[in-house]
């Protein structure tokens, strides 16, 4: 799992029938400041309804995916799983 922001949404006119009706994000890696971290975006499926500029909690296993969306019928293996309110860290 990783903390992330979502950046913006994917628009697909195709898509695998088991996917028809979610929601699909592209999300950057974050540290614990906030900064991005790492050179690529990721795409996710978003089933709770995360918007652009949300800090998300990303699960990034295809078993975990599987277990969240009840089935392993589509090609997926990166879900937001939580919008992050706010966290505390303690040095």
């Amino acid at each position: 799992m990783f903390l992330g922001k979502v950046k913006g949404n994917l628009v697909a006119t195709q898509k695998n029938k088991h996917l028809v009706g979610h929601k699909l994000q592209i999300v950057k890696k974050i540290d614990l400041n906030g900064n991005f971290i790492g050179k690529k975006d990721i795409i996710a499926v978003d089933l709770i309804d995360a918007g652009i500029g949300d800090t998300v909690l990303v699960a990034q296993e295809g078993d975990a995916v599987q277990q969240i969306l009840g089935h392993g019928n589509a090609p997926i293996n990166t879900i937001i799983i939580a919008i992050v309110d706010d966290f505390e860290v303690d040095e």
